[in-house]
């Protein structure tokens, strides 16, 4: 569940009808492993914008992917899928972040709980938009870090392993132990956890004690459906944008 307020920030930076492509400065995503161990990144774009890289990938331990950003407008997220069996050349099972059982997502998100980095390019002005979201629970520390950009490009992080910390009744457990780390949403699932129906609001959906817990740990990131973090940026026209998982 991706917070409207984000949503709210990536629509405002789509760009106008009369901005050339030509415009665009080129630009460059790289996926960066800085774990310990494998992951399967997933990328899945927002409607209307292109999927990348097959929506899906394995990536080796300490090892990156570069490709190149589209030349228009898209938006979408990025996650690591962890604890991942191949099944067949296109199946794969992941105790993390799965998407359906495929090694490319192909335009399908990945199961919560996942960390997720939200990325919106070529916005009005060349504007990058870039965030880190907890709103749908954790599963790898991240980090977005923009180079070569013009204006306030900071980066942007919850760089903790949540796991360590992560609260008995919102812990996943696996084979190795705690593997991930759920929203209060997505463990109770009441109405007002989950921002829904008359909590739908910013005035009535608030900060609980469980998204509390998130945001001391990671005070960059997204962390309920209406947050808002203290950190803000413009950035335009950033030469490459960098998703760096164990970081």
């Amino acid at each position: 569940m991706a917070s409207p307020k984000l949503l709210l920030l990536v629509a405002t930076f789509l760009p106008s009808c009369g901005l050339l492509l030509a415009d665009f400065a080129p630009m460059t995503l790289t996926v960066v492993n800085n774990c310990a161990y494998p992951i399967w990144p997933g990328i899945q774009a927002n409607a209307g914008s292109e999927v990348l890289e097959g929506g899906g990938f394995y990536l080796p331990a300490l090892s990156h992917r570069s490709f190149p950003a589209p030349t228009s407008a898209w938006s979408g997220r990025i996650w690591a899928r962890t604890g991942c069996t191949p099944e067949s050349a296109e199946q794969l099972r992941c105790a993390t972040g799965d998407c359906g059982g495929r090694l490319q997502c192909g335009g399908l998100g990945g199961a919560s709980p996942a960390t997720l980095a939200q990325v919106s390019l070529h916005g009005n002005n060349d504007q990058s938009f870039y965030g880190v979201s907890v709103v749908d629970g954790f599963n790898v520390g991240l980090s977005v870090t923009p180079h070569e950009g013009r204006g306030n490009c900071p980066v942007l992080a919850c760089r903790k392993d949540l796991t360590q910390s992560c609260p008995s009744e919102l812990q996943v457990r696996g084979s190795g132990g705690v593997v991930a780390c759920k929203s209060g949403c997505e463990a109770f699932g009441t109405d007002e956890l989950c921002c829904r129906n008359a909590y739908n609001s910013p005035a009535a959906c608030r900060a609980s004690q469980y998204s509390q817990f998130f945001k001391n740990e990671c005070p960059q990131a997204f962390t309920y459906a209406h947050d808002s973090p203290s950190l803000t940026h413009e950035c335009a026209a950033p030469r490459e944008l960098k998703v760096i998982f164990c970081h």
